[in-house]
């Protein structure tokens, strides 16, 4: 069961309060480049972002979000550091959400102009902390452990809390996975603010998936979160993918298929894993939420993968189509993936009715 936490709302997206948890990404463009930076923002709304991330590293970026808002289909975020300037010009353009730690600003006279802002346009604000990020203080008192980055967060949040604000969201990152999920899980039981989960520089494509997986699977197992960025050295439409597929391998949240293959064996009289990465390849943006199952032998066809919603099995150079354990077409092997990608087809066009 997930904690329960107080919710915000981040433009039309709630977060916390039982919501549904949100995937949210970072664009890798440059932010003054407002039309590469939109073009960004639209592949990752096609892939399903809930929640986009831009930074905002001087006055010219910050000028650019008058644009960006404007044009926008997601709600967007500012990731400000340092000048709290740019979070008010920000909040002036429209932003949705500020990340800011308040520590890095360290004037609280600024820090209360920036809340002030807030309030007034009801944009909530993340406070991030990474395992890199502690004060030397706490480093001194605590190492580099997850006391130290919660006691951080709650030092932040006691800033916000004593201007009255409350529309907080709340992450504690690191890049070893036993560290993120001991800081998350103390900082559940001090706070019932929203929480944005993440593996910070989790890595590339392949290896990050893993490491997020693993990360992310842990704590959202235990009810933690209401929202997830995953960290991949890759193009940020790929973290969108591996969100959504961590999310619907927990059975948490669906959007298209669920793709299900046995391994291969001596059995096997087809080319599985190349039928399979097609299978994925050509349907991996199909916007039903069916389970699509690609079998290698009779043994783990139709009777092992009836429960879904379409599948295919074969040997010796032909193959089946079947829906829900009943076969409806027998092909070439060289036809199968063709077979499939029409019968899905035609579930589309069942639905749309």
């Amino acid at each position: 069961m997930r904690k329960a936490t107080r919710q915000v709302w981040v433009g039309d997206v709630p977060m916390g309060g039982g919501a549904p948890i949100s995937v949210q990404s970072m664009t890798n463009t440059d932010t003054r480049d407002v039309s590469a930076t939109l073009k960004q923002i639209e592949a990752l709304a096609s892939a399903g972002c809930h929640i986009v991330r831009v930074a905002v590293p001087d006055e010219q970026a910050a000028q650019a979000l008058f644009s960006l808002v404007k044009h926008s289909g997601v709600p967007l975020v500012a990731d400000i550091h340092f000048d709290h300037r740019l979070a008010l010009t920000a909040l002036e353009a429209g932003v949705h959400k500020l990340r800011l730690n308040p520590g890095n600003i360290r004037d609280e006279r600024r820090v209360l102009e920036v809340v002030k802002a807030a309030q007034e346009r009801k944009v909530p604000i993340r406070i991030g902390v990474n395992s890199g990020s502690i004060s030397k203080p706490l480093l001194e008192r605590y190492g580099r452990t997850a006391t130290a980055m919660v006691e951080s967060a709650l030092e932040h949040v006691a800033i916000f809390e004593r201007l009255n604000f409350q529309d907080i969201v709340i992450s504690v990152k690191a890049t070893d996975i036993d560290l993120t999920v001991e800081a998350y899980e103390q900082l559940s039981r001090r706070v019932p603010y929203p929480l944005h989960l993440g593996i910070t520089e989790a890595g590339t494509a392949w290896f990050g998936t893993i490491k997020s997986a693993a990360g992310l699977g842990a704590l959202l197992s235990r009810g933690l979160g209401d929202t997830l960025r995953v960290s991949l050295t890759a193009d940020p439409v790929e973290e969108v993918r591996v969100g959504w597929a961590i999310l619907t391998a927990l059975g948490l949240r669906r959007r298209g298929p669920v793709f299900i293959s046995c391994p291969t064996c001596g059995r096997t009289e087809i080319d599985l894993e190349g039928i399979a990465q097609e299978v994925e390849n050509r349907l991996r943006d199909f916007p039903l939420p069916i389970t699509i199952a690609v079998m290698g032998c009779v043994v783990n066809g139709p009777g092992e993968a009836s429960h879904a919603d379409l599948g295919i099995t074969g040997g010796r150079g032909v193959g089946l189509v079947f829906r829900r354990g009943e076969i409806v077409r027998k092909v070439p092997e060289t036809e199968l993936v063709d077979a499939l990608v029409d019968e899905a087809n035609r579930l589309l066009e069942k639905d749309r009715g």
